[in-house]
């Protein structure tokens, strides 16, 4: 198993796809991070009861955007794992939470993003929870319940991944 702070990744796997999510080959995470591939990746908004969405720091040993800000949970799909296999997975790594209906907010339609840090192609996904968290695997420094309007005040004073905002937002129509 990986040490799970080593964000690097250098033991681990991931496909590189093309712009249909065609597998083209298999390299480290390492690999994929030097050169930029296209890769898979999940997306999962955790919203409460209320409407509120988890919003969380990242760990400063983060691969890419340390100690950002994120409005998802996930990461990325390692070789030859499916889309929702992965969502799970990163529930329960990230903030410690199983057997909850993970829901699709994509209609199934892996989302393209592509800047000057990453390139991959995505799903979304949202769960509801309500319950407690546990931040074990160390990725998330530290976490917080937050309505639209507080993270728009938010926003405007620290830095979230744009990779989440751009291809969750437009989905998160039930976040209040």
């Amino acid at each position: 198993m990986n040490d799970p702070l080593d964000s690097a990744g250098s033991g681990e796997f991931v496909d590189v796809v093309d712009e249909n999510d065609i597998v083209q080959k298999v390299v480290t995470r390492q690999e994929m991070r030097a050169q930029r591939l296209r890769h898979r990746a999940v997306f999962i908004a955790v919203l409460d009861d209320a409407g509120r969405l988890l919003l969380h720091r990242r760990s400063p040993l983060k691969d890419v955007w340390p100690h950002w800000c994120d409005i998802a949970i996930g990461g990325v799909v390692s070789a030859g794992e499916d889309f929702m296999t992965a969502a799970h997975r990163e529930v329960h790594e990230e903030i410690g939470v199983g057997g909850v209906m993970i829901n699709e907010l994509d209609e199934g339609i892996p989302q393209i993003y592509d800047d000057d840090v990453v390139s991959l192609i995505g799903r979304c996904y949202y769960i509801r929870y309500s319950g407690s968290f546990e931040f074990s695997d160390g990725e998330v420094v530290e976490a917080w319940w937050s309505t639209r309007a507080e993270f728009e005040r938010r926003r405007a004073q620290d830095r979230f991944l744009p990779d989440s905002q751009a291809l969750l937002i437009p989905f998160l129509t039930m976040w209040k």
